[in-house]
């Protein structure tokens, strides 16, 4: 089927366009809520999105993927743009971020990949020698890869909040492609890393170099925030990671600073690693829900605005367990420098019902925060009030007993 017959079939099952939407991203007459948390700024309630929220837990996204394969999805801006809205059109979440796959410049750049259902992507022939890294060519969005920004740009047309880019971190590609694949133990990838250093840097520098051009491009298409997904760099104690991956980490972060969007570096099981995460440049720390909001917290200071941190497999947990579980995530992240988002991506079998009443949960959880918070600040302001008119009367008193010579 051609791609704009896809397209049309995709718009069939469109629960609803984004204009028929409340402007729940933004407080009335300011920027979105997304892009205040991830400056720091207190906030009136706490913006929520989903890592893979967009994709195989929607129905509507079956029905596409019953016309076409995932990169057919990514290399058709219509497909791939009307896959980033379905999650907002269905759950009402803050932010959108862009449908596609980390692999994908890759496969653009002169890599032979392919995403194999089941499995994830397959590297035909894994790079695992300087020869094989000539294979790895630069990239450039325009000419190799021109249909990720008009997805932007289709979807950036249609939104009324953010839309997140995205590119993959240099560990986590520098596996694919030296594994040949997923893989448990990256092991193959960890005896390049020590044993070949100099190959190891040079791998990783042309990735962040590879994600630098993506990102720029996305952002010059329209999208308003960026993540960095380095899902695997968990795998790494610090010192390896400080030594190995921080330099080309920081690379991409500094590659990008001059655009002056939130920045998002997100990792599976980093919980030793999120003070060097932070350290390559970031403005939020994605927290997986390994590690507890108020200990991310005190690593990472008050500077760096956090996101997440809610097991996914929660929300397959009956309604009364996950939103207990959602409010305590709020009350550890607090209503200043946080995002949240689950502590990775959500699962397939996750029923959509229940993200968008995640959704609702956090904006009541945080309308009855904000009114609590306001009678504690009217309490305050009464108690205050109070005292200063027992010091003025107190303070007239005295001057009747000095006139009067008591």
């Amino acid at each position: 089927m051609a791609a704009a017959e896809l397209c049309v079939a995709c718009l069939v099952v469109s629960i609803e366009s984004p204009a028929e939407l409340g402007i729940h991203g933004c407080d009335a007459g300011d920027e979105p809520l997304l892009l205040r948390a991830c400056r720091g700024e207190l906030l009136e309630r706490v913006p929520v999105w989903f890592m893979r929220q967009a994709g195989r837990s929607l129905p509507e996204y079956r029905e596409v993927r019953k016309r076409a394969d995932l990169l057919e999805i990514c290399r058709t801006p219509e497909l791939a743009a009307e896959v980033t809205l379905q999650p907002v059109r269905r759950l009402d979440v803050d932010a959108a971020i862009l449908f596609s796959d980390i692999t994908l410049p890759l496969a653009a750049a002169g890599i032979d990949l392919a995403i194999v259902a089941g499995v994830g992507p397959v590297i035909a022939q894994p790079i695992r020698s300087a020869a094989d890294l000539r294979r790895l060519r630069p990239f450039d969005p325009d000419e190799d890869a021109p249909y990720v920004a008009e997805a932007v740009r289709i979807a950036v047309a249609e939104l009324d909040r953010p839309l997140i880019g995205f590119a993959g971190g240099p560990f986590t590609l520098a596996s694919y492609l030296i594994e040949g694949g997923p893989s448990k133990t990256h092991a193959r990838t960890r005896e390049m890393m020590y044993g070949e250093p100099l190959l190891w840097r040079r791998l990783l520098d042309a990735l962040a170099d590879i994600a630098i051009s993506s990102l720029r491009s996305q952002v010059a298409a329209g999208a308003q925030a960026v993540q960095i997904f380095d899902s695997w760099a968990g795998v790494l104690d610090p010192d390896s990671y400080r030594d190995f991956v921080l330099p080309s980490a920081r690379r991409i972060f500094c590659g990008i600073a001059d655009l002056g969007v939130p920045r998002i570096h997100f990792g599976v099981g980093t919980g030793e690693l999120l003070a060097l995460m932070a350290a390559a440049g970031a403005d939020v720390v994605g927290v997986d829900w390994r590690v507890p909001l108020e200990r991310a917290r005190a690593r990472l200071g008050t500077e760096i605005a956090l996101q997440g941190n809610l097991d996914p497999a929660l929300c397959l947990a009956p309604w009364e367990i996950l939103a207990e579980r959602v409010t305590a995530v709020l009350d550890h992240g607090g209503n200043r420098g946080h995002v949240f988002n689950l502590g990775h991506g959500v699962l397939p079998e996750t029923p959509p019902d229940t993200l968008r009443r995640i959704v609702e949960h956090v904006r009541e959880h945080d309308v009855s925060r904000q009114r609590s918070t306001g009678a504690e600040r009217d309490a305050e302001r009464d108690v205050k009030q109070d005292a200063r008119h027992d010091a003025e009367r107190n303070a007239e008193h005295d001057a009747e007993r000095d006139a009067l010579g008591v």
